[in-house]
């Protein structure tokens, strides 16, 4: 089974800059917390807002992409082809992982 080359991207986004991501906050945490800045817990709240809006905009985007398959679909039935069938759980996955891997990358380069 092969894979798009934007699943690759997206999966990729998230295995390698989600965790400078998290290494960057935690030293700026325990940095902010020794110099008892309000930095740290301004971190913390963003943090919180961009998870909750990556996970409305993914559910959003999943959405969206299940009707696009399912006219895809119908329209192959209704055709009697498989054109545009193959690549539809990538596509899926895609748009569900986008949202996340658009932030990581923002954040990645915020906190470098």
């Amino acid at each position: 089974m092969f894979f798009s080359a934007d699943l690759l991207t997206e999966f990729a986004s998230l295995w390698f800059q989600a965790p400078m991501v998290m290494s960057s906050r935690m030293q700026d945490l325990a940095v902010s917390g020794m110099n008892g800045s309000s930095a740290g817990s301004a971190e913390v709240g963003q943090m919180i807002t961009e998870k909750l809006s990556a996970v409305v905009e993914s559910t959003m985007a999943i959405n969206l992409a299940m009707v696009n398959e399912g006219m895809i679909a119908a329209t192959a039935l209704a055709t009697g082809t498989c054109a545009g069938l193959s690549g539809a759980s990538d596509r899926v996955a895609v748009a569900a992982l986008k949202p996340y891997g658009k932030r990581i990358r923002a954040n990645v380069r915020r906190l470098t």
